[in-house]
């Protein structure tokens, strides 16, 4: 099923516009888990339910619709994870969940938009808030049996891993697998995932002539004549925004009390890490430095899903925040040129629900409240918002299954619903691969 699937996507064409020349340029920002129960919840608080973030005034809007299957019989499964979703927009093909752009069942390697752009000279980028060798990021540059294969002693741990370990004629872990790619620019975090010392990434990155950024002031001074790799962080990123005192989501009380309001402040913590729309805008300037030719960029602002995976709603606001931020600068780079395809969207949905913040139930015998964990939210404004949690009992939220938003600035070339898979056409025609 698989192997039919991949012919159907790669021999189809979304648009009858002719594909353009190795002068346009794609950027793709991808907020990891941002459907449109985070979208509302971070425009009332960032700018309230009348106010416009940047995302907003983007002329065009579509609904995506997301496919993955199941690794030994290839039936649909109906939620996804970031791998098969972000190997679906890299390589065009359906995949099973955890898988990096390879094929479910037969673990065959599927050419990445990244390679494809790198053969005809187009230069390329990753930029995440995640750890680089996550799945997001990793699934544009490199192939793997499952993300979880990303450092030396994950492929000696992890049986899934086996297939891809050096001595057995794979590629080797993520890690190494990203320095050895053709990548112009990669930042992120993830810094642990690539050693030290002899035979290590960083090392291999060094031959492969990538420059190591690890701070602010690294990726300002660093020279647009060289590679670049940007490991700020030792993991994740850190949130930019939190909970007063830490506060995330709680349960309610077992007399149905509601947990207390709190507002979301800075994370002074982050303010060291390079912010999602300075290496962005960075990334543009060594991407079109001393060329006329023109790049591929993948964007991906990470902790919107990270953060809702732990029923912190501050965290995922000001990831979304970020995005937000950036997609504003890129409108601002792009203007009103035709060779500039924006495209904004997400890998899945997830768990954050904006409901009541009081049930309209409180009244009834007993009173009726989530089986979830709640957040009672105080915006700016001094007004409560909640963002419940319910896909589970456990100590971590689950992805949902919802279609996901995709937002640009060149709507003609996007029907009003679509797959992943059909995202890598557009951008593949766009670039004239």
């Amino acid at each position: 099923m698989c192997l039919v699937f991949v012919m159907l996507v790669h021999g189809c064409t979304n648009s009858t516009l002719e594909p353009r020349s190795n002068i346009n340029k794609v950027i793709l920002v991808i907020g990891d888990g941002m459907d449109a129960h985070q979208i509302a919840i971070a425009r009332n608080y960032l700018v309230g339910p009348t106010g416009r973030l940047a995302l907003d005034d983007l002329p065009g809007r579509s609904a995506v619709g997301l496919v993955t299957v199941k690794e030994m019989t290839g039936a649909y499964e109906y939620v996804t994870d970031s791998a098969s979703t972000a190997s679906a927009l890299a390589t065009g093909v359906i995949t099973s969940r955890g898988r990096i752009s390879t094929l479910a069942g037969t673990d065959q390697d599927v050419p990445t938009i990244v390679e494809l752009a790198h053969r005809t000279g187009i230069r390329t980028g990753v930029i995440s808030t995640a750890a680089v060798t996550d799945a997001t990021p990793a699934a544009f540059a490199t192939h793997a049996a499952g993300r979880w294969c990303k450092t030396g002693r994950d492929m000696q741990q992890n049986p899934v891993c086996a297939p891809d370990r050096l001595e057995a004629g794979g590629p080797g872990p993520i890690a190494l697998q990203l320095v050895e790619s053709e990548l112009d620019v990669l930042l992120g975090g993830g810094r642990s995932d690539f050693g030290a010392g002899p035979g290590s990434p960083i090392e291999a990155s060094v031959q492969a002539g990538f420059t190591l950024l690890e701070s602010d002031a690294d990726l300002k001074a660093v020279s647009k004549d060289v590679r670049w790799l940007g490991l700020f962080t030792q993991g994740n990123y850190l949130a930019r925004m939190q909970g007063e005192g830490g506060r995330t989501a709680d349960k309610i009380g077992p007399k149905g009390e509601l947990p207390k309001p709190f507002a979301c402040v800075p994370n002074p913590a982050a303010a060291r890490q390079p912010s999602l729309p300075e290496m962005t805008r960075r990334a543009v300037e060594r991407l079109t430095h001393d060329t006329k030719r023109g790049f591929f960029l993948v964007v991906e602002s990470a902790l919107i899903d990270k953060s809702s995976h732990v029923r912190d709603p501050c965290g995922s606001i000001g990831g979304l925040q970020q995005l937000d931020e950036t997609v504003r600068y890129l409108v601002e780079y792009s203007g009103d040129r035709d060779d500039t395809l924006i495209i904004v969207t997400a890998d899945h949905t997830q768990a954050a629900q904006l409901v009541p913040e009081s049930t309209l139930f409180a009244t009834v015998t007993p009173p009726v409240r989530t089986p979830g964990h709640l957040a009672r939210l105080r915006l700016p404004d001094g007004s409560l918002m909640g963002v419940n949690y319910a896909t589970n009992s456990y100590f971590v939220e689950e992805h949902t299954g919802a279609d996901v938003p995709l937002y640009t600035n060149m709507p003609e070339r996007f029907r009003a619903f679509l797959t992943q898979a059909e995202i890598f056409t557009i951008m593949r025609e766009f670039l004239g691969l």
